[in-house]
């Protein structure tokens, strides 16, 4: 579980495909998120919950499976991308963001991005099967990023990014066209299916 409070941001180093098995080698660039960080630990990257299976001085390794890797957008990075990271939650910590599983939902497109003042607003497409887990003044994650939701319509949602968001995610690298991994709210997401289920 997590909270959607980015720690910082990683490089990929080695992005390896070879048949089922993908290797992802990521170098945090700020050094907490290494502090007593273990094989077998939880980490999200770019919003999706994965395993550490080596490590090295300055760096960690995650496995993906197959469909993790096209269902998200792991499939469009490459060597030198930087990527969102945030360790997973201990009992007794603080929960500033939102409750975030790591399971990404859809993966979305950037409709276009404004500067307001010192804050960057960004529109994405939303899936039709979604409109339901995205209301205003609500939570998502985008690349693993807990944001509030500004507005919403048929088929878009927006957010707004302060400055401290722009300065510790990936997500000040957003552009028309940019596709994001999307999660709802887990809470909106058991609402709606109760809904759904007392409609039956």
């Amino acid at each position: 579980m997590f909270s959607g409070l980015v720690q910082g941001t990683g490089k990929i180093r080695v992005l390896d495909r070879q048949a089922e098995t993908i290797n992802l080698t990521v170098a945090p660039t700020v050094a907490d998120v290494m502090d007593q960080l273990a094989i077998g630990d939880s980490i999200a990257i770019n919003g999706t919950c994965l395993t550490v299976v080596t490590m090295g001085p300055d760096e960690f390794q995650v496995t993906l499976m197959p469909q993790t890797f096209e269902k998200t957008t792991f499939k469009d990075l490459r060597v030198g991308d930087l990527v969102n990271l945030e360790r997973s939650l201990t009992v007794g910590a603080r929960l500033e963001g939102h409750i975030v599983t790591g399971h990404v939902d859809e993966v979305v497109t950037v409709r276009d991005v404004q500067k307001n003042e010192n804050a960057i607003e960004v529109r994405f497409n939303l899936p039709a099967r979604l409109t339901g887990q995205v209301v205003a003044q609500g939570s998502v994650a985008i690349n693993g990023v807990s944001l509030t939701v500004m507005d919403t319509s048929a088929d878009w949602f927006s957010v707004g990014l302060i400055p401290h968001t722009q300065t510790v995610t990936n997500l000040d690298l957003l552009a028309a066209g940019s596709r994001v991994n999307l999660e709802t709210d887990i809470l909106g997401k058991y609402v709606v299916a109760n809904l759904q289920k007392g409609a039956e």
